[in-house]
């Protein structure tokens, strides 16, 4: 295949551009790392100054290397394995169709055992609480490595399977966004894998962990540890339940596989999104049974909520005659498809978004209110969900034209009735 330096002549750059594909890839591995920091410290201050920091020493461990990358091993060898069903992608530039393995939840179950069986054999997965910086910083290594790899190979990948938005031709932008858009070795999708199994699945390894290690120090589990664990292995379990869905989002149709996607799928989310389990460890809360039904209470609605909407929006989008969505009024467009505007996308134009923010308030109030820190993941959360419906809006404005006009006339709220 020859190299290919040709680039996009309608790119249009966002995460502010070179100057934020610059400083995005040094801010956010900090980011975790103080977060870490923060969180094992007495005070957990976000707010501290000077900052937290530990000695050197304490962000290396030669354990944490053969962890990382035997997880993607293990991670990768149960995605090669034969089970579950096959199911093809969106349609690409050329026409073609990709095929992906649909057996995450599969991969989830069988760690599932193989981490129960090394339980009983008294394996101290509580340690995972003394190696989460050393892991963060292999885990960060590992993100900027592959995500170089993903850039230097980019350019041999013909032209129609490039990204738009991270083929511009600038080096540094081109390598934060990813200049591929579906980077494979053979059959083996590393955006597909990257995306949903060893960040989200290691997400709950880390938080057992967690739990593990409140056990040690207190001979049980707290209701709040116990509530964390449990609303965040249902939304994996969830996630990798309906994996077939992530084929039709932003992540796997539209943007490139380059550093945004690889931090936050390795890094990011594993070792920001465990946080609340994280702190409970050093500061414990206790619940009562009136406040836990509550957060159970917020968290089933927000669950139901994502839930009932993404399985709405996505079996509109694979067959818009089933009898589930074929009597839901819509927009029709120059394209040829059709818009939503009644069901749960007739509420607001993202109701996904705001049952997932729901959940991760519930998520964060089991670890009370005297710290930030455990709330940072409903900031962080709110923030980004409000990014990506703007370029949502751009994108379906551009692609849309004068149908989206009318369905915005039609459904004026983004997130939060009557609110946003």
């Amino acid at each position: 295949m020859k190299f290919n330096k040709q680039k996009s002549p309608q790119a249009e750059k966002e995460f502010g551009g070179t100057l934020g594909a610059t400083c995005i890839p040094v801010f956010l591995p900090l980011t975790v790392l103080y977060l870490l920091c923060v969180c094992r410290s007495p005070a957990a201050s976000v707010l501290q100054w000077p900052p937290v920091l530990p000695p050197t020493a304490q962000l290396w461990d030669p354990l944490a290397p053969v962890l990382i990358l035997g997880w993607m091993a293990l991670q990768s060898f149960f995605y090669l394995l034969p089970m579950g069903k096959v199911s093809e992608g969106m349609v690409l530039k050329d026409g073609s169709r990709l095929k992906y393995p649909i057996n995450g939840f599969h991969a989830l179950c069988v760690t599932a055992v193989l981490l129960t069986l090394s339980l009983w054999l008294g394996m101290p997965l509580g340690y995972l609480f003394e190696l989460l910086l050393p892991l963060a910083v292999c885990a960060i290594g590992v993100s900027f490595l592959l995500s170089l790899y993903l850039y230097i190979c980019s350019f041999w990948a013909p032209h129609h399977a490039l990204a738009q938005g991270g083929n511009t031709g600038n080096p540094l932008y081109d390598f934060f966004m990813g200049r591929e858009l579906n980077p494979r070795i053979g059959s083996f999708d590393l955006k597909y894998f990257c995306e949903l199994r060893p960040g989200l699945i290691g997400w709950v390894v880390i938080n057992l962990g967690m739990l593990m290690k409140e056990v040690e120090l207190r001979d049980s589990a707290s209701l709040a540890m116990i509530l964390v664990n449990s609303f965040q292995l249902l939304y994996v379990a969830d996630a990798l339940w309906n994996e077939e869905a992530v084929l039709t989002t932003m992540d796997i149709v539209h943007d490139g596989f380059g550093f945004m996607l690889v931090f936050g799928d390795l890094a990011w989310v594993p070792f920001t999104y465990s946080l609340q389990a994280a702190f409970l460890v050093v500061h414990p809360q206790s619940l009562s049974l009136l406040g836990a039904t509550a957060i159970v209470t917020l968290n089933g609605a927000g669950y139901y909520i994502f839930r009932k909407s993404n399985s709405q929006k996505n079996q509109f989008r694979r067959d818009p005659t089933h009898p589930s969505v074929a009597n839901l009024e819509t927009i029709a467009t120059a394209t040829g498809k059709r818009l939503l505007v009644s069901g749960w996308w007739g509420l607001v134009r993202h109701p996904n978004y705001l049952g997932d923010l729901l959940m991760a308030l519930a998520w964060s109030l089991p670890c009370g209110f005297n710290h930030l820190l455990p709330y940072f993941y409903v900031v962080y959360f709110t923030i980004l969900l409000i990014h990506r419906e703007a370029r949502d809006e751009r994108h379906c404005r551009a692609k849309y034209g004068l149908a989206w006009d009318s369905y915005c006339r039609r459904v004026p709220y983004r997130i939060f009735p009557y609110i946003y």
